[in-house]
C-alpha cells in the first residue's frame, strides 16, 4: 500500500522557518519524481516545487522567490521542504505527492500537514 505521511507543520510567526518531512512507503521512492503542493482555505491546490527521482533537478514556483528548498533522501525514503521567511499567506495545508508537477489530481499524495503563519 502506498503511503505518504507529511509532518513538521505547525504554528510559526511571520519571518520564521519550518522544515516539512514526507515519509514514503509502499513503493520504490527513489524511482519517483516528487512534488510539494499546498492548498489554502477556499483555494485550489498550488504546486510549489518538484524534484527528480535522483534529486538532480529541482523546480520551483516563481512566486516563492527562493524562500523554499526541496530535497530528498532516497536512503531514508523521505522528502523535505525547507521554508524560510514565512508569511501569513503561506498558511495552508501542505502535501507531498508523486510526480514532478502534481496538483493533486493524479498519482499519490498524503493527508497533508497544516502550516499556520501568524503572530
Amino acid at each position: 500500500e502506498v503511503q505518504l505521511v507529511e509532518s513538521g507543520g505547525g504554528l510559526v510567526q511571520p519571518g520564521g522557518s519550518l522544515r516539512l518531512s514526507c515519509a514514503a512507503s509502499g513503493f520504490t521512492f527513489g524511482s519517483y519524481d516528487m512534488s510539494w503542493v499546498r492548498q489554502a482555505p477556499e483555494k485550489g491546490p498550488e504546486w510549489l516545487s518538484g524534484i527528480t527521482n535522483g534529486g538532480d533537478y529541482r523546480y520551483y514556483a516563481g512566486s516563492l522567490k527562493g524562500r523554499f528548498t526541496i530535497s530528498r533522501d532516497n536512503a531514508k525514503n523521505t522528502l523535505y521542504l525547507r521554508m524560510n521567511s514565512l508569511k501569513p499567506e503561506d498558511t495552508a495545508v501542505y502535501y507531498c505527492a508523486t510526480g514532478l508537477h502534481s496538483v493533486l489530481t493524479t498519482g499519490y499524495w498524503g493527508q497533508g500537514t497544516q502550516v499556520t503563519v501568524s503572530s
